[in-house]
């Protein structure tokens, strides 16, 4: 077992079949940098106190949770009345539903954690589970109290274990309409896509995280190190971005460079066709900013 601690133990229930499990969290906050606020003057870092308008700062022991009923008004509630709710899913996590593997919209998804038999006697059992989930190509859904929440879970196997994912309820995800309400659904232009879609082609290549590197706390970790060393960091100027393009011309030849740049130029040749035939229009050069096409409506 990881020498890590568990945030949950209980069991992974499967009709009548009931398997002691332990829950870890699959993320590590520690990757990231984190700042704590300082009084430059004293160099000691903030406290932040418990405080009352009109009262000041308050014991520990004086502050109870309480549910705003009203603006200004509250039900106060003791641990001991919380702890007395009895929820099953507090030591229970039954799997009561199966969907396909693709059938959740990532939109639910919110955070990953392993699963994991609590002892050798409880391995069968999790194993079996773990590969019918598997070849039957379906994720197993039930409910699961954890700090003081009961969560929506997606359970499914990853590895020789299985991956657990807290899911938003469905009166947490805000609706896309506002959002998108002004973006028209008239299909673009059919020769884009085709190059886009080319250069999608070009640039497909199965899935590594490791190839992907977090740019921002690497260059902040080389900052930390320089103010540790008493060493002035330099200052890096940002790049001016690319002048917008302003219409589909634009677009065509930005998609045609970007084809000819993934395959290092040997490709040329072999660019997509320009719209309705022909030759395809030269970039524009002058310095008057074209103007924008009017959007269709839907």
């Amino acid at each position: 077992m990881p020498a890590a601690r568990p945030i949950w133990k209980g069991q992974l229930r499967l009709s009548l079949v009931a398997i002691p499990v332990e829950l870890y969290s699959a993320t590590r906050s520690s990757a990231k940098v984190q700042f704590r606020q300082i009084h430059e003057p004293s160099g000691k870092p903030i406290q932040y106190q418990k405080a009352v308008a009109g009262i000041g700062p308050v014991d520990t022991d004086e502050i109870v949770k309480g549910f705003e009923y009203e603006k200004g008004h509250y039900v106060l509630m003791e641990e001991e009345e919380l702890d007395q709710v009895k929820l099953e899913t507090k030591k229970t996590l039954e799997l009561t539903q199966f969907v396909g593997a693709c059938d959740i919209d990532p939109l639910y998804f919110d955070k990953p954690y392993y699963l994991v038999p609590q002892d050798e006697l409880a391995e069968d059992a999790f194993r079996v589970i773990r590969d019918a989930l598997r070849e039957t190509e379906k994720v197993g859904l039930g409910q699961l109290a954890l700090r003081g929440k009961e969560y929506l879970v997606a359970v499914k196997p990853c590895a020789t274990g299985l991956l657990l994912e807290t899911l938003h309820y469905e009166e947490e995800i805000r609706k896309s309409d506002p959002f998108f309400a002004e973006i028209s659904a008239a299909p673009a232009d059919p020769d884009l896509v085709g190059v886009a879609k080319e250069l999608i082609g070009r640039k497909t290549a199965p899935f590594d995280a490791g190839a992907f590197k977090n740019h921002y706390t690497q260059a902040l970790r080389e900052l930390i190190e320089r103010k540790l060393k008493s060493r002035r960091p330099p200052t890096v100027e940002e790049p001016e971005p690319p002048p917008a393009r302003g219409n589909v011309i634009d677009l065509m030849s930005a998609l045609k460079e970007s084809l000819e740049r993934s395959e290092g130029g040997a490709g040329k040749g072999k660019a997509a066709a320009s719209p309705k035939g022909g030759k395809a229009p030269a970039r524009r050069t002058s310095a008057r900013k074209p103007e924008p096409k009017q959007r269709k409506s839907a």
